[in-house]
């Protein structure tokens, strides 16, 4: 069987990060499965993403322009849904990102927003059905 099991997000400020992900992993269907002192987990059709400090943290802020992961995408139900999203980000810690391009900043059949959270994590919200 293909598919992703789980991402692990490691986190310098699990409060801080605890509060934008689950306003965005809730929004977009994840549910909190479990919480540790150094962590959380969420889970969505039958994978996880894992929020979590460790000591061994090379920095505070996530760099997404280095070697590594980008961003997050996930899908969010139709363009409507999206927009919900994308508009209510700001009070949730997520600055929008590409907003002179928004909704299309991924070309013109492709509706989505990418978000950016005070960590520098970018996350992309996408309409996967109308």
């Amino acid at each position: 069987m293909t598919g992703i099991h789980h991402v692990e997000v490691w986190v310098a400020d699990l409060a801080q990060a605890a509060s934008e992900w689950a306003w965005l992993l809730r929004e977009v269907g994840f549910v909190r499965e479990g919480a540790w002192p150094e962590g959380e987990s969420w889970a969505a059709a039958g994978a996880y993403i894992t929020l979590t400090t460790s000591p061994n943290l090379s920095g505070a802020t996530h760099d997404r322009r280095a070697p590594g992961m980008n961003h997050l995408a996930f899908k969010a139900g139709n363009s409507q849904r999206v927009d919900e999203i994308i508009t209510a980000a700001t009070d949730h810690g997520w600055r929008p990102l590409y907003q002179d391009r928004y909704p299309h900043a991924g070309g013109p059949d492709y509706y989505a927003g990418w978000l950016e959270n005070s960590a520098g994590f970018k996350a992309e919200v996408v309409a996967d059905e109308e």
